[in-house]
């Protein structure tokens, strides 16, 4: 598949993937309410447009505060080519959609990204009706827009709603109400904040040596310095059982001296060119506004 087409200027353009409506969609109007939003079939398709210059950057959801990790893309970060510029973190209102005149005790059929249907069980279990996964939400809701069966419904954004003539059967179906997706905004070349700036997030992916406790060591190069990791994660690489690459987010500015001798005794640990920062970038208030 390919990347939708597009006449708008690649330099005011940011991609997402998913269809238009998609809470990626919104998130790119909240985020860069001044730029154009490009649709793409897939996270590669939504990256290649980056690299191929179609778009200036793009909206990469990473995390979700019910679901977890979100598949694959942390497999393609590193091999991107694209550094973090930003982040985004987008609140998740999801609506129970239907054609006009449809009606809730009448549903047979919910569709919705799976994600979707994870967050919304309670839902599911009130109205017993099968659950149909889609690969997003707003291509959910634009499916049941064009069949315009009454006994089928999607659970989405409003924004799909607005988009696909659709009613809001209920609205805010998700079970808990933190349900909050983070986004990485990613571009071509790094754009660092001064150090001065205020609170800055640096992420960092690495490969440890294979001796014992270098995992630990490595990371104790961050307790020293006192800095504060808010994130951190594991994944094979290659097929291999015996090689893992670590994903780190860390509080601090590479400037600072504290993150500069933390990442020098981190370097130390893993061979050669096997430390990378992927970006260095602005702290979202919402990081504030959800301290505990």
């Amino acid at each position: 598949m390919t990347v939708e087409k597009t006449k708008t200027n690649p330099n005011n353009t940011i991609a997402f993937q998913g269809e238009l409506g998609a809470n990626s969609h919104m998130a790119c109007m909240e985020a860069r309410p001044d730029f154009e939003a490009l649709p793409c079939h897939s996270f590669e398709d939504m990256l290649a447009a980056v690299q191929e210059k179609r778009a200036i950057a793009a909206m990469v959801p990473v995390e979700n505060s019910v679901a977890g990790r979100v598949a694959d893309i942390h497999h393609l970060l590193p091999d991107s080519g694209l550094f973090i510029v930003d982040e985004h973190f987008q609140r998740i209102n999801a609506m129970l959609l239907g054609i006009k005149g449809a009606k809730i005790e009448h549903l047979t059929e919910i569709h919705s990204h799976v994600h979707a249907l994870g967050q919304s069980r309670k839902l599911l279990r009130e109205i017993s009706a099968r659950a149909v996964q889609h690969p997003d939400t707003a291509g959910a809701a634009r499916d049941i827009s064009e069949r315009g069966d009454p006994r089928i419904a999607a659970i989405g954004p409003r924004l799909a709603a607005e988009i696909y003539g659709l009613e809001i059967l209920r609205e805010n179906v998700e079970d808990a109400s933190h349900n909050t997706t983070r986004m990485l905004i990613m571009g071509r070349q790094p754009v660092v904040p001064p150090a001065s700036s205020g609170r800055c997030v640096t992420t960092i992916i690495f490969r440890v040596r294979s001796v014992a406790a270098a995992l630990y060591k490595a990371l104790g190069g961050f307790a020293t310095n006192g800095i504060n990791l808010t994130k951190i994660e594991s994944y094979m690489i290659g097929g291999s059982f015996e090689a893992a690459q670590f994903y780190v987010d860390a509080d601090g500015h590479p400037d600072d001296d504290s993150m500069r001798l933390a990442l020098e005794e981190l370097q130390f640990f893993c061979p050669e060119g096997e430390v990378r920062i992927l970006g260095t970038y602005p702290a979202h208030v919402f990081r504030e506004q959800n301290k505990t």
